[in-house]
């Protein structure tokens, strides 16, 4: 488990004041649509240790929320307000909490972190109930546009794993002006619609098995079951992660996050939409086309393999190296599986801080 203090004096920080700063949201005009969202709780302290906490208890300060685009996004800020920005983006099925001891250690070393809800997810709510609930790529990169607009974000590094990851990557190959910099976890993760109709090995398929699950209308009821989901969501932890031993505090923490009236929509239309069998919006469709022809990424990158996820593309980063153009390391870290951050934070952390130094 990691002592912020002493992680903080490896990177060569004043333990005090940095770790201070964790507990400082940010203040003034520029955050004045940025409210405290009770729904979020005080919670454990930051940088408590996995599990720590509770079912509706987090290991973050209070959430807030921001109006942004569509939604109304409910997320984690930690860190100096003035610092270099941080957003942390995570996939399915997690939540913020697998951020939990990676960003008190970001902003111990002076970043202000960002850690939002992904549309569909805990506090995150659309504006408009006739919104379509799209869980299609672009839609869920130009969320993360918008909040970064709606903070006043010029740009920002951009860390994720999972749908967090190949969001992240989207915005570095579409905007790179909005990325300082790239941590991609599995690396270059843009959805192709044309090769996805194609069949992988059987011993990877059977991985993806939710997937299929979900194509069908038996996999939506279940996902619309709060039961079902829940019990899902753990299988696929167990499965994906095999020598992380969590407990049954650290599930049932991010599982709240799956009590969002839309998680079931959005999760649903986005593994039926990446095999081609659920249309996307027609707002979208420049962007989908423009990510067809799989553009590269020149912002400095960091790429994050775990070894013991089944998703890991085979040849430690080979098959996708042509994806990034510009200063760039690939990393694999050993007996690790698909929750990267929060299995490994002091690597994932490692990664954010080096990528902008490429």
């Amino acid at each position: 488990m990691i002592n912020r203090r002493t992680f903080g004096k490896a990177l060569g920080l004043g333990a005090g004041g940095a770790v201070a700063a964790t507990l400082v949201g940010p203040s003034g005009a520029a955050h004045a649509a940025a409210v405290a969202d009770p729904r979020g709780g005080a919670g454990a302290a930051p940088g408590a240790a996995p599990g720590a906490g509770s079912r509706g208890r987090s290991a973050f300060p209070p959430l807030k929320t921001v109006r942004a685009g569509l939604l109304e996004v409910g997320y984690a800020e930690l860190g100096p307000r003035h610092g270099p920005p941080v957003i942390c983006l995570h996939g399915w099925p997690y939540d913020i909490h697998s951020f939990e001891e990676v960003a008190p250690l970001l902003a111990a070393a002076g970043h202000r972190v960002i850690v939002p809800y992904l549309r569909g997810h805990g506090t995150t709510r659309f504006v408009s109930p006739a919104t379509f609930r799209n869980g299609q790529q672009s839609a869920l990169a130009l969320d993360i546009v918008a909040l970064m607009d709606a903070l006043g974000l010029e740009k920002a590094v951009l860390a994720g794993f999972d749908w967090g990851a190949r969001t992240a990557d989207i915005i570095a190959a579409l905007w790179p002006e909005r990325c300082t910099a790239l941590v991609s976890v599995g690396g270059y993760l843009v959805v192709n619609l044309e090769a996805n109709l194609q069949p992988l090995p059987p011993a990877t398929e059977r991985y993806w098995w939710y997937q299929y699950y979900f194509a069908t209308e038996r996999g939506r009821a279940a996902m619309e079951d709060p039961t079902k989901r829940h019990d899902l969501a753990r299988v696929v932890w167990d499965t994906v992660s095999p020598t992380w031993h969590f407990d049954d505090a650290t599930f049932e923490r991010t599982a709240t996050a799956f009590e969002n009236p839309d998680y079931a929509a959005v999760v649903v239309h986005n593994y039926r939409w990446r095999l081609s069998l659920a249309e996307g919006e027609r707002r979208y469709a420049p962007y989908e086309q423009r990510l067809a022809a799989r553009p590269t990424i020149a912002v400095p990158t960091v790429t994050l393999d775990a070894e013991l996820d089944p998703f890991t593309a085979p040849g430690d980063g080979s098959a996708y190296r042509d994806r990034f153009t510009g200063p760039y390391q690939h990393r694999t870290l050993k007996g690790i599986g698909h929750n990267l951050p929060q299995e490994a934070p002091e690597e994932f952390v490692r990664a954010v801080l080096d990528a902008p130094r490429l």
